[in-house]
């Protein structure tokens, strides 16, 4: 990869301390026979979490949620934060080094909430460890690191989640339903739409790899999810335009990634049935979290409009309307389904089942992403072949050992 792991953790300053007195360091270990890695219906999930930041807190309020997983282990960079959340969740151990997360013996599952430069080494460290692994998206920044980081886990034998909530919530998950039982007829067309509360701020935006890769790749793998409802229905080509209409600060950004100098965008793809989705995306919506999809198929129409946190009405002399605004940001509107998301990931775990989202339907998003990428920097069309790397080829290459986590 273009750099280590162990490099970057080592320019933040990242200490090798560890705070858990019966806990020991250890080495990276060959994983288990993927025979052993079954857990029992009863069992407890013992998982470690790496990263303490606004994602990490999100997924250690549903795992506190969710009866028979338990978090016994977390790492981050600052130590102020990780007692803050120690003391909040009741966390028994927290380290300044995320390879005490991924070694700890009693640790069955990662739930890696690190940064995006980090996931793919982290990846890679955790099968090696024999660790089941929960990935926020991306799995890599790159679509090299993202092949090679999901053959190490199938190779080593352990189930790796890509996080997409979207596909576990409620109302996005009766719609595909409703896709798949044909009710609708085969798809036609779909119109997504997915608008941000503000801006984030512009040590978010830098390097952050672009507003494709870092927002709109959930609508890009719910586009790609709806669309093959009723059979294998891949995108071939996206069309990408984008402008910068609500930050004007990230226009600077321009010549080092033009991706991280829009915050609207909107995004044509078509899919091998010629079948289209059209994705609207913007980085600041002045009434909320903004989040609908309508799908028209050759039989019918279904769709999915925003949620409110009731469903109180004002009735009086002037209008009908709610009582309250939409929900304001992801942490609220998808709260059940990151609950749901975990649930089935811990499901899978205990039955030995296949994983979805997998680490494939993490790479066909990015995939994706990198399309758009491509195409608003080309200002054309661009076919997926054009972005994609041959699978056949990163099969049969070998695999190189992982790289150690930190400095």
């Amino acid at each position: 990869m273009a750099r280590s792991v162990a490099l970057a953790v080592g320019a933040l300053g990242l200490a090798n301390g560890f705070i858990a007195p019966a806990l020991q360091q250890h080495s990276l270990r060959a994983a288990p026979v993927a025979s052993s890695l079954r857990m029992a219906a009863e069992d407890t999930l013992k998982v470690g979490i790496i990263g303490a930041g606004r994602i990490g807190r999100v997924h250690l309020d549903t795992l506190a949620s969710v009866p028979g997983v338990k978090p016994i282990i977390i790492s981050d960079i600052v130590e102020s934060v990780l007692k803050d959340v120690t003391e909040t969740y009741g966390v028994p151990a927290y380290s300044l080094n995320p390879d005490d997360v991924i070694n700890h013996p009693d640790v069955q599952a990662v739930w890696i909430c690190s940064p995006s430069q980090f996931h793919a080494d982290q990846i890679k460290a955790c099968a090696a460890a024999g660790k089941h692994i929960f990935c926020e998206k991306p799995i890599a920044t790159d679509l090299a690191g993202t092949i090679e980081a999901i053959q190490y886990a199938n190779d080593c034998g352990v189930k790796l989640m890509t996080a997409f909530q979207r596909r576990f919530d409620p109302s996005f998950s009766r719609l595909q339903k409703v896709i798949a039982a044909g009710e609708v007829g085969k798809p036609v067309s779909a119109v997504l739409q997915s608008r941000d509360p503000g801006a984030p701020p512009f040590a978010y935006v830098k390097g952050g790899g672009g507003l494709f890769k870092d927002m709109a790749i959930h609508d890009l793998d719910i586009a790609r999810w709806l669309m093959g409802s009723c059979g294998k229905n891949e995108p071939v080509k996206i069309y990408a335009t984008g402008s910068c209409n609500v930050d004007p600060a990230i226009l600077e950004l321009k010549e080092s990634n033009p991706s991280e100098a829009i915050d609207t965008a909107n995004i044509l793809v078509e899919f091998e049935s010629g079948s289209t989705a059209t994705i609207q995306v913007c980085r600041k919506a002045t009434y909320g979290y903004d989040q609908r999809v309508e799908f028209f198929g050759t039989e019918g129409l279904v769709k999915h409009d925003n949620v409110f946190p009731s469903t109180v009405s004002v009735w009086d002399g002037t209008s009908v309307r709610h009582a309250d605004a939409i929900h304001n940001f992801f942490m609220t509107r998808y709260a059940d389904a990151y609950k749901n998301e975990t649930k089935a990931f811990c499901e899978i775990l205990k039955s030995g089942g296949a994983v979805s989202p997998s680490g494939d339907d993490g790479r066909a998003a990015l995939e994706m992403a990198m399309a758009c990428d491509m195409s608003l920097r080309l200002g054309r069309p661009v076919l997926m072949s054009e972005v994609q790397l041959p699978a056949a080829g990163a099969a049969n290459a070998a695999i190189p050992a992982p790289k150690a986590v930190t400095a």
